[in-house]
């Protein structure tokens, strides 16, 4: 009989897929290390499990003990499985830019998940790097895998990705592109790699807001560039210990939207269901075509699995409300159609300032129009009522006809948007739409940057 004694013993050996369309402008045989095949569905397994065999051995980690971890979901998983096989807890912190799914799987198999604010200091007490060491610190028997300046992080890819990958090319594999994160993949591989053939390049892919590719370049660690993204698992803030830069031959920098976008390509043109760094890597395989020859053998590493992201790259809304859905937007009724139903909020010319304010406080809007029992007729928004107040401080009390400023300008659901813009002005911050069923809508001018793509 052929079968595994546990779950652990299925880790590794994931195909190499060659990728068709998504490639075609590519001038060189594309594959894909398809990491999603491992039980935990990320290349993160193969560390979890050396990381925590490793500290077996020196003693760090005793019999019944709490695994500690500060992870974006991946690690948290892989370590996951094997402290359900080996019987010992785990606390994950996360940040909280993380999916929902990626908390929810860690939740499933029994990690206590600790959630920390993104956009703050590695430093700061709230970051994930500060709470889960101090959660190490007050845990009896606990240890603290720090998977970023955890050595066993690149031996793992050293003994096994890196050799798999050599063996599946029969030796043939000119380059090797992967997303980096804590650096352990990019590293461990690309040591292997390069012991078989010093010719092999390594491409490390980096996202904006992340300190890599400058870092690489020119040895400046600069905080400059360091500010909250939305790609997942790749970049960091830090320097972990595990990126070896000696190795890596060169970095290319991938949008957010480009990597989310390029994420959801990859389903719908190779059928392969893969996660957000998975995006960034293609569209930094072709930011690098110029770099692959006909004969060369491209190699590029997809972490995880796509199902971690059906509530963000997977999700029409998630991307529609960040701008990243190539959608043809040309009238007035393409700015509004996502929000066509919601009702406009109006205030009367002799109802009191104060009522305006507080529906602008209630329902989170800056501008109101201003109507009477014929129409449009004037309107408010928050600028004009400071301007006020500070003048007046009983302003309140008024009837809004007394400082309310001109109607807004009302287009057709046809009116081209270059039209709609103009009207746009200092004096000016929003646009009504004719629905043509007697209602209107609004657009303002957050609308019409929400548009521009």
């Amino acid at each position: 009989m052929d079968f595994s004694k546990n779950i652990l013993e299925t880790i590794g050996n994931t195909p190499l897929v060659k990728l068709n369309k998504i490639v075609a402008e590519i001038d060189a045989l594309v594959l894909a290390k398809v990491e999603t095949f491992n039980p935990g569905n990320s290349v993160k397994d193969r560390m979890a499990v050396k990381m925590i065999e490793d500290a077996e051995a020196d003693g760090r980690l005793k019999p019944g003990g709490t695994i500690i971890e500060g992870t974006s979901g991946n690690t948290g998983m892989g370590l996951a499985l094997v402290a359900i096989i080996k019987g010992y807890k785990l606390i994950c912190v996360i940040s909280d830019k993380q999916s929902k799914e990626k908390m929810d799987i860690l939740r499933a198999v029994g990690a206590k998940v600790v959630v920390c604010p993104t956009d703050v200091e590695p430093t700061d007490p709230r970051s994930y790097y500060s709470v889960s060491k101090r959660l190490a610190e007050e845990t009896p028997n606990s240890w603290y895998v720090n998977q970023y300046d955890n050595m066993s992080n690149s031996l793992a890819h050293y003994e096994q990705t890196g050799p798999e990958i050599w063996k599946q090319t029969d030796g043939k594999i000119t380059h090797f592109v992967v997303g980096v994160g804590t650096g352990g993949t990019i590293s461990g591989v690309g040591k292997y790699l390069k012991e078989q053939n010093p010719n092999i390049k390594i491409w490390g892919i980096d996202t904006y807001g992340s300190v890599f590719k400058k870092y690489h370049e020119t040895g400046i660690f600069d905080e400059n560039e360091i500010y909250s993204y939305i790609t997942e698992g790749i970049g960091e803030d830090i320097l972990p210990k595990n990126v070896d830069f000696s190795l890596i031959d060169g970095f290319t920098k991938v949008t957010d939207k480009d990597a989310a976008v390029y994420t959801r390509k990859i389903a719908l043109e190779e059928a392969i269901f893969v996660g957000n760094s998975a995006g960034a890597c293609i569209k930094g395989l072709l930011q690098l075509k110029e770099h692959f020859k006909p004969d060369d053998v491209v190699v590029v590493l997809f972490h995880d699995s796509g199902s971690r992201y059906v509530g963000k790259m997977f999700n029409d809304d998630w991307m529609r409300e960040r701008g990243f859905l190539d959608e043809n937007v040309t009238k007035a009724e393409d700015v509004i159609k996502d929000h066509i139903d919601k009702q406009l909020i109006v205030v009367r010319t002799e109802e009191l300032v104060s009522h305006a304010i507080e529906r602008m406080r209630k329902y989170k809007i800056s501008q109101i129009p201003v109507v009477d029992i014929n129409g449009f007729v004037g309107s408010v928004d928050e600028t004009d009522l400071f301007r006020s107040y500070v003048a007046d401080k009983n302003v309140a009390e008024k009837p809004i006809k007394e400082v309310m400023g001109k109607p807004f300008p009302i287009v057709k659901l046809a009116t081209p948007i270059e039209e709609v813009s103009k009207l746009f002005t200092k004096e000016n911050d929003a646009v009504l739409v004719d629905l043509e069923n007697g209602n209107h809508h609004i657009i303002t001018k957050y609308d019409i940057i929400g548009a521009i793509k």
